[in-house]
This record gives C-alpha cells, structure tokens and sequence, in this order.
C-alpha cells in the first residue's frame, strides 16, 4: 500500500461509512474494511482494476468520474477519500463540490508539483519532469490539472470548505520537519481531509 493511502486510515473512524473514489484494486478499502470495520464501496473506471477489487470482497461501482457523482444521494458518508486521482479528472474543482455534497468529511491525496525536485528538474534541465512520484512524460500523464498545497487551500477557501488537516510526505517517509515548515516546497505528496465551511 502507498504511504499516502496508509496515512489516511488515522482520519477514518471504525464502522463508519466511506466512498473511495478512484478506487483502483480495492487495496484501501479492503484494508480500512479489515483493519476499521468499514462499509464502504469503490467507484473505477478501468475493468481490470474493477475485477481485482471485486477479488479482494470490495463493492465496486464502475462509474467515469468525470461525469460527477449525481447518482449518489446527499450525505450518503461519512468519509470520502480519493488517493492521488484528484488531479486527473477533467473538473476537480466540481467534482470537488460534489465530494463535499455526498459525504461529511472529504480525505484527498495528490502530487504536490511545487515540490523543489519539481522545480528543479523543470528549472534546470527545461523538460517536464519525471520521477519516481511522476513516473510519466508530459505527452502520457494522466495528470492533467497540475497543482500545489497552496493551489489546493486556496480552491478549498474560494469553496467555503474548511481543511481540518494537511500532511506533507515525500516517499520515503511520513514527512521532515522542512516539510511541515515548509510544505509546498518539500512536500511531495499532499494528504489534506476537508469538510463543508
């Protein structure tokens, strides 16, 4: 499991209902199903991924994010969470809103790409970069609404959503002091959980 999904199980209660957006293999669900007694399901695009998560006992909706979440009544759960697929949806800030619509507390990981690696590579060799947390080149990303800690709370404040609590890990490690400090430059993941204002 990456870093960033095992972090969030300390924001999620035991037996409380989640939704795991972008749910690839079912391995956070099954976890947080077996480690927290969650019900929950999973919402994936890709059958591959969706028959690997059905394998694991994880319920599976397949369903194109992009296409928002109006099949999902208000309030419907208490947490929501979507690991590092945030940024490759066509409208995050919309999907966003409807996040915040269908559960209480919303948990998002993503790429940090102000991260000084980032800016580094783009600063000094003048291509796109490429790395072990960006593992693809500009022309095949799925990445396509690239953004920082502060793009992020800044879309949160712009909403009236309130961020309840932000971590910045790289990943190697939960996270450095400079990463708390400074979290826009040394964070190379973001875990933010936000609520509605």
């Amino acid at each position: 499991m990456r870093l960033d999904q095992a972090l969030v199980k300390q924001w999620v209660r035991p037996g409380s209902r989640v939704l795991d957006l972008g749910c690839g293999d079912g391995e956070l669900l099954a976890h947080l199903r077996d480690t927290l007694g969650v019900r929950g399901y999973g919402l994936e695009i890709d059958p591959d991924k969706i028959t690997a998560a059905v394998a694991r006992g994880v319920n599976v909706i397949e369903q194109d994010l992009n296409k928002g979440l109006a099949n999902i009544r208000d309030n419907s759960f208490d947490t929501l969470l979507m690991a590092q697929a945030l940024q490759a949806v066509q409208r995050p800030d919309e999907l966003l809103d409807e996040m915040v619509r269908v559960a209480r507390e919303v948990i998002v990981t993503f790429p940090n790409f102000g991260h000084w690696s980032t800016r580094w590579y783009l600063g000094s060799k003048g291509r796109m970069p490429v790395s072990r947390a960006l593992p693809y080149g500009w022309y095949d990303t799925p990445n396509i609404h690239l953004c920082t800690f502060r793009d992020f709370e800044a879309m949160c404040r712009d909403k009236g959503l309130r961020v309840l609590d932000r971590l910045a890990v790289d990943q190697g490690q939960q996270g450095s002091a400079l990463s708390r400090w400074f979290p826009n430059l040394f964070g190379e993941i973001g875990i933010f959980r936000v609520t509605r204002g």
